[in-house]
């Protein structure tokens, strides 16, 4: 039986919640329902449904914690105080809460941990300072990539949808849980079944591309590539482009590596 990889994230920190209200307070901004005891992966969008922020958010009683890019942490924060008026939650950052990643081992070989909402492959995460880190969070990052799972680095902020980013597929939106910022837009992308970009991981020769290098199909401009690493990297594709097509990014031939999980949606 394998051991896990432990990974030290700090690229995320915490904020948590608390109040009587917490739990419908969050359920009226994000794109997914707050479950108690059980961790959840959503964004908080924009009115007109751009992706700011993704959150994992999990909820004990009245007390809420949300796992946030470390970077944009006083923004969300300054974003939620803004949407709180008169809901009596209380929000405040917790340095003492680490991130941790647990990776890449047989499933059943750990308990009492959180599984990451995403994918099953993902592994686990811990909220602490307990465990000590065997792994970083560059492998951890290649794990994450390797899988065709994209992260902030590739939707960035207010520059893509969230179906963009495969949050649908992701079990980052819940199309039932009615109203949240967004959720127009959001909802109607769902109901016209008609995606048109969509993160794929694409592999390739060599380094990766620099963030932003168009792909092309031919002469016609196909998407572009995000984050990545020696061999594989996201990329922001048109579908009615890439299907059968030789594609390039950089003058380098480059081709969709359809993980599992995604290949359902084509």
């Amino acid at each position: 039986m394998s051991k896990p990889n432990i990974a030290l994230l700090p690229s995320r920190a915490v904020i948590t919640a608390t109040g009587p209200d917490v739990v419908d307070f969050l359920n009226n901004l994000l794109t997914q329902t707050v479950a108690q005891g059980e961790l959840r992966f959503a964004g908080l969008l924009t009115p007109q449904g751009r992706l700011l922020y993704d959150l994992f958010v999990g909820a004990s009683g009245e007390t809420v914690l949300l796992d946030v890019a470390a970077e944009h942490r006083d923004a969300i924060l300054t974003r939620l105080t803004m949407y709180k008026l008169r809901a009596k939650v209380e929000l405040k950052t917790d340095d003492d809460l680490k991130v941790y990643a647990l990776f890449g081992f047989d499933p059943d070989a750990i308990d009492g941990y959180p599984a990451d909402p995403r994918l099953p492959a993902l592994g686990w995460r811990f909220y602490g300072d307990d465990p000590t880190a065997n792994a970083t969070e560059d492998d951890y990052d290649a794990h994450r990539l390797a899988l065709g799972v994209p992260g902030p680095a590739d939707w960035g902020t207010d520059r893509t949808y969230p179906i963009e980013a495969n949050f649908d597929l992701l079990n980052g939106i819940d199309f039932k849980k009615g109203c949240f910022v967004g959720q127009e837009t959001t909802s109607r992308m769902k109901r016209r079944g008609t995606i048109k970009n969509r993160m794929l991981p694409v592999i390739f020769d060599g380094p990766a591309p620099a963030f932003g290098t168009e792909v092309l199909a031919g002469e016609l401009r196909a998407g572009e590539v995000l984050s990545g690493r020696d061999g594989r990297a996201m990329a922001l594709l048109r579908l009615d482009r890439i299907e059968g097509a030789e594609l390039t990014a950089d003058g380098r031939a480059v081709a969709v590596d359809w993980p599992d999980w995604l290949a359902a949606s084509k």
